[in-house]
């Protein structure tokens, strides 16, 4: 892991030098907001809901190639646990045919026990390009304190999207593993369907699956998740 921390030590260097050349241009402010529901919560493969229902709302605001915003869900981690509030900021260049993501990621919770240590931040470098129609992309993911008694931690994967001619269909999957300090590691992927019912309203059909992560009990098994999410 010690090559992904120079590699995202590299990526804030390069975050610093881009605000610096952002700072001499006009960019105003905009906000956008977004709440949606789910059959599942699944994250990284792993249920975070107890296999119940999702319901979540956010708030973000981009100016210029820089983002911000805040994102919250209900959670079932069979404790007190009620709820993860996620708080991020990063930036977005285009370097040549590359669109770039290097941002900071704050998972929060509400409620957790005391002692869980469940808040952890995670520092992120992603990249996608275009392909024909369609786009694929890889990302990174590395954490210097994870998620409950876990140290480090790092989650890499590939993924594309490809929509479906002038439908409002897109297809779309990614492959991912999950790194951590310990035993626990797994590979984890998913493969699903799109579709934009308007400009701010779209539903997604996706099934989950990992491998490596049978002793981890029924969270980890696969699954079909059914969401909605609205934008406006």
């Amino acid at each position: 892991m010690r090559v992904w921390k120079l590699s995202l030590a590299a990526a804030a260097a390069s975050l610093a030098l881009g605000g610096t050349a952002l700072a001499q241009e006009d960019t105003s402010p905009s906000f956008s907001f977004n709440v949606g529901a789910s059959t599942d919560y699944v994250f990284r493969g792993v249920s975070q809901t107890d296999e119940e229902p999702q319901i979540f709302g956010g708030a973000d605001v981009t100016a210029g190639m820089f983002y911000g915003g805040v994102w919250a869900s209900n959670v079932d981690f069979l404790d007190s646990t009620d709820a993860e509030v996620d708080v991020y900021a990063g930036v977005k260049p285009t370097l040549g045919a590359v669109s770039a993501d290097l941002g900071v990621i704050y998972y929060g919770y509400v409620n957790s026990p005391s002692g869980s240590d469940y808040a952890y931040w995670e520092f992120k470098a992603a990249g996608s390009v275009a392909a024909g129609p369609a786009t694929v992309g890889l990302a990174a993911y590395y954490s210097p304190d994870f998620f409950g008694a876990v140290d480090e931690a790092l989650y890499y994967e590939v993924n594309a999207a490809l929509p479906i001619g002038e439908s409002p269909f897109t297809v779309s999957g990614a492959l991912g593993r999950q790194e951590l300090e310990g035993p626990g590691d797994y590979t984890t992927w998913n493969l699903g369907v799109g579709y934009a019912l308007t400009d701010h309203v779209g539903f997604d059909l996706r099934y989950w699956d990992t491998a490596d992560a049978g002793s981890f009990g029924p969270y980890y098994e696969p699954r079909v998740v059914l969401g909605v999410k609205a934008t406006f």
